[in-house]
């Protein structure tokens, strides 16, 4: 009897020290999402690493030359321009980074109205940029930069802008031994877990304090394997950064959509339509790769207006949108890439009142034309309308926002009046008649028209 209440007592001091958030999906699901992840609607993800030197296919270049299955076209492309018995390690030291310069990453971010980072720390090759203490000789700080590439970007961010600053992760590394002992065994055995993965995920939490832990590499295996919710558990409630860290829902098989902080289900996920839960699309500037990629030509980017009809439609559905851009191995963010970010930061600065801190409306894209697509701010009484399209005739119709002459119409970035004809006794139905621009007017590639005072 003594020894039960013991055991109560410490179970009940446990508890008191663990804290609020169980080792269990029901607790864990239940902790609210930092409102500035919410607020913040954009997002860059930036992936640099040893697959940056060939920068061939994508990112998943050494699994499609040595994995179990390898693709010709890789092959090839070694065989054509490599010598005999080159390895994937080779490629390490010619990551020199001899051009990074991450203050200039960072003002780049800043002047494209980004509002969070992510920086890939270790994809699945498990090559990490950090001087990982399970990770010997694998790591930027051994070879290739010789520098804390982590250290350094996050120092950036946080000491030149107002960005929040995270990390992904990928939990699983194609060829590690440890990883492939425990598949060879069904997985009945953690070795790489508790002597690699958990490890490290501890050690950048504890050494970087990220705001976003963003997890990959999940898919194979379930959350039990990896641990997920004894970690989860751990970031919420003893963690440096337990009151403001977001996650992802990449922590097992079966664990997509269902389980974690906001959803980003599969990558360049947009429902198209409001989604109950708060998600994220990951998706890329370039339409193949996360990855700095040279077998490319213009077509394989997108332009500033697909970019943006992403952003408009995601965030008016519920979502934020973190756009996927790689480096070259010598550190630089291609001109093309640039260009496409100080774009996305031109637009924002004129519009942004429409996408941060705003809220999806009662409608998501009208009804009657569907290259626009409605955010409202914080407190329910201003309504945006973003049309992805100047409107043929300068005549902007829209179905679903309902206006009287009490409403007030603004487009953003002009100064001038905005004539519009509105339905009465309430039926939905306006008509914005846009006006002529001036020639020296900078281009916007989508237009918002402020609504204060709708029904």
């Amino acid at each position: 009897m003594m020894i039960s209440q013991f055991s109560l007592v410490l179970v009940s001091l446990f508890g008191m020290v663990v804290g609020e958030y169980q080792p269990n999906w029901s607790s864990l699901d239940s902790r609210p999402l930092p409102p500035w992840f919410d607020e913040a609607k954009f997002g860059l993800l930036i992936c640099w690493g040893v697959y940056s030197v060939p920068s061939f296919g994508n990112e998943w270049f050494w699994y499609k030359w040595k994995g179990p299955n390898p693709q010709k076209e890789y092959v090839d492309f070694m065989t054509n321009n490599y010598p005999p018995g080159f390895s994937y390690a080779d490629f390490a030291p010619m990551l020199k980074g001899e051009l990074f310069d991450p203050d200039s990453w960072a003002k780049l971010f800043s002047d494209a109205g980004v509002k969070y980072v992510v920086l890939c720390s270790k994809h699945h090759s498990g090559f990490t940029l950090w001087p990982s203490k399970y990770s010997w000789n694998w790591n930027s700080m051994d070879t290739g930069p010789h520098r804390d590439v982590v250290g350094d970007i996050a120092a950036a961010i946080r000491n030149n802008t107002n960005i929040h600053f995270g990390l992904y992760y990928s939990l699983f590394e194609w060829f590690h031994p440890l990883f492939l002992q425990d598949q060879a065994n069904n997985f009945k055995t953690q070795h790489y877990v508790s002597e690699v993965m958990l490890p490290q995920m501890y050690e950048i939490v504890n050494t970087y304090k990220p705001e976003v832990v963003w997890s990959d590499g999940d898919w194979s295996v379930n959350d039990t394997y990896w641990n997920s919710t004894e970690f989860l558990a751990w970031l919420y409630n003893e963690s440096p950064v337990k009151d403001y860290v977001v996650v992802n829902d990449r922590w097992g098989k079966g664990d997509h959509c269902t389980h974690g902080g906001y959803f980003t289900c599969h990558d360049r996920f947009n429902p198209g339509k409001l989604y109950p839960h708060k998600y994220e699309n990951s998706m890329t500037v370039q339409n193949t790769s996360w990855g700095y990629i040279r077998n490319i030509d213009i077509s394989g980017y997108l332009t500033i207006e697909e970019l943006l009809y992403q952003l408009v439609s995601v965030v008016s559905t519920n979502g934020n949108l973190l756009m996927g851009v790689g480096p070259s191995c010598d550190g630089r963010i291609m001109p093309i890439i640039e260009e496409r970010l100080l774009q996305m930061g031109a637009w924002l600065k004129r519009n942004g009142e429409a996408i941060y801190k705003s809220k999806p409306w009662k409608y998501q894209q009208d009804s009657k034309n569907k290259d626009v697509w409605y955010t409202m701010d914080s407190t329910g009484k201003i309504v945006y309308a973003i049309s992805l399209s100047w409107p043929d005739d300068f005549m902007l119709q829209l179905g679903d926002v309902t206006a009287t002459n009490q409403t007030v119409v603004n487009l953003l970035g002009y100064s001038g009046d905005i004539n519009i004809t509105y339905t009465k006794n309430g039926t939905p139905g306006v008509n914005a008649t846009f006006p002529y621009l001036p020639p020296n007017t900078p281009l916007q590639w989508a237009w918002t028209l402020k609504f204060q005072s709708v029904l």
